[in-house]
Formats: structure tokens, sequence, C-alpha cells
């Protein structure tokens, strides 16, 4: 089977992600495609998925609120 051509690859991994910032928006998760691109990097590299939520579950106690958080579509229209 011939290597995939790299942007092939690229248009693979936005479709993926594409998907997963669906289910998340569905499940009200509140992460943004970066975070979770960066959390599919941490499991990629053998972060126990169970473990990742929890970090990410302890830091939501832990941070101070804070003004609604913006999307990337609000910080460039500025």
């Amino acid at each position: 089977m011939p290597n995939p051509n790299p942007e092939d690859k690229r248009q693979a991994a936005r479709e993926v992600i594409d998907i997963l910032h669906e289910i998340s928006t569905l499940l009200n998760t509140s992460l943004d495609r970066t975070e979770l691109s960066l959390c599919v990097s941490l499991i990629e590299n053998g972060v126990p998925p169970e473990g990742l939520a929890n970090v990410i579950k302890d830091l939501r106690k832990e941070a101070p609120p804070s003004a609604p958080k913006r999307t990337s579509s609000q910080a460039y229209a500025d």
C-alpha cells in the first residue's frame, strides 16, 4: 500500500478533529479544536484517557472563575 500524501494525512487529521469537536460540543465539554488536538496527541503518545480526563476535571475545579472563553473566530474579529 503506498504512503498517503502528506496533504491527505493533514486533511484526514482535520476531519477527525472536526468530528471529535462535534461530539465534544454535543457533550458540552467546552474543549476547543486546539485542546482536542492536544488531548489526541497525548493519548497517541501513551497518556491514559481516563487519567487525562481526571486531570482536565481537576484543573477546571482549581481554575479561578474567569470571563467566558473566546473562540478563535472571535479573537480574529478584533
